[in-house]
């Protein structure tokens, strides 16, 4: 039987992983910016959160939500101390997927209005619900007719944000594009949908399943705008690298929702729950945010340089959320890298993506990029004229 991988295979087999590193069977050590799409920012194999997984193995791993289990009451007191001060539901699931099917749902449940507002160039899951709210045609086109009712707007555009009306039940944004190319909100944009979507009674639905929990130097990105949503969905780090996401929300949002309108098997699976708890308890106590704000600017500053090459359009992000736009496709320079023993991804069409954990070094920093100044000029090189 073969394995059905819906991912390009990128040639090497980890063997171990542990903190910003990664090893293959022939014991190469590789810097890992990419961090399976940014869930082990926290570091691979974080002691707390392994810690935690053994002792709950040896106490309950399977209990739907209709019982009560001591890792999901200690989960929830953790999240408070960090989710949005005005938020008081919150509910677990499986991935960022799911997440934005429950706040799709809820937005729809809570306002009993249909439309639903997204913007270009998003990315919210690949699941039918976050596949119709995900604003890149290439990834929607092929299992169309979708949920109806969707309309996109130009992100960043404050012309575009009259769309949002009285028959909008919610609008979802991403403070930081991630797959479309690692490009934030402009900070007065986001204040006026926010507004906006206050102003016409539609629920403000903020997805941070990539930007979230620390990596742009604040807990939530959102933070960074003096934005609190309606609505919530953190997924990838919050579990310390296991399958976990979260959907949180305001208390006049959560409290119109009825037994029975959404629901997941493993949803709050004991186990989830002892890595959120662990997750929250190293986000707090090794001042995660505040470390990956610093390291964000002294590897920005690094890249900095590169602005100047040929083939760099363009050096942005947030934090440990970071996006080097080229003049060019990036699969060669991302190849490049990975033989240089450095981890990245792709983000949109042209831009190199750099994840990594908040423990990276100085040292790791000007690994990477001076892997990256020798992949572009390698990359320059192979394209003059013979």
């Amino acid at each position: 039987m073969k394995y059905l991988s819906f991912y390009e295979e990128r040639g090497i087999e980890i063997f171990v992983a542990k903190d910003q590193y990664v090893w293959d069977r022939a014991g190469e050590k590789y810097l890992d910016m990419h961090t399976g799409h940014g869930v082990a920012f926290l570091g691979h194999r974080n002691r707390k959160v392994v810690e935690a997984l053994k002792a709950q193995l040896e106490e309950v791993i399977s209990a739907t939500p209709s019982f009560k289990v001591r890792a999901r009451e200690e989960a929830v007191a953790a999240l408070e101390k960090v989710m949005p001060k005005g938020h008081s539901f919150v509910t677990f699931l499986n991935s960022g997927s799911e997440g934005v099917e429950l706040a799709l749902k809820v937005a729809r449940r809570a306002t009993g209005r249909k439309k639903l507002v997204s913007f270009l160039g998003s990315f919210h899951g690949r699941s039918m619900g976050a596949l119709s709210v995900t604003g890149n045609q290439s990834y929607r086109r092929p299992f169309e007719p979708l949920v109806p009712g969707v309309e996109f707007l130009p992100y960043n555009s404050l012309e575009s944000i009259k769309a949002i009306d009285q028959e909008t039940a919610g609008v979802i944004l991403e403070p930081v594009q991630g797959e479309g190319g690692v490009v934030p909100a402009k900070a007065e944009f986001f204040k006026a949908v926010a507004e906006r979507s206050r102003e016409v009674g539609a629920l403000l639905i903020v997805d941070e399943v990539q930007a979230g929990f620390g990596r742009t130097g604040s807990i939530w990105a959102s933070q960074h705008y003096g934005v609190e949503p309606d609505v919530l969905v953190a997924g990838k780090a919050i579990g310390g690298g296991f399958p976990v996401s979260v959907v949180s929300m305001r208390e006049e949002v959560g409290s119109r929702l009825e037994k029975g309108d959404h629901g997941s098997t493993y949803g709050g699976n004991p186990l989830a729950c002892a890595a959120v708890r662990a997750a929250v308890e190293v986000l707090l106590e090794e001042n995660v945010a505040e470390r990956a704000r610093y390291m964000g600017a002294v590897m920005r500053e690094m890249l900095s340089p590169l602005g100047e090459h040929r083939l760099v359009r363009e050096v942005r992000g947030m934090g440990l959320m970071i996006g080097v736009e080229l003049r060019v496709a990036p699969a060669g320079v991302i190849r490049c890298l990975q033989s240089r023993r450095v981890l990245s991804l792709k983000a949109g069409s042209t831009t190199v993506r750099f994840l990594p954990p908040y423990m990276i070094t100085r040292e790791d920093a000007e690994w990477g990029v001076g892997a990256l100044a020798k992949c572009l000029d390698e990359e320059l090189s192979s394209r003059a004229p013979r």
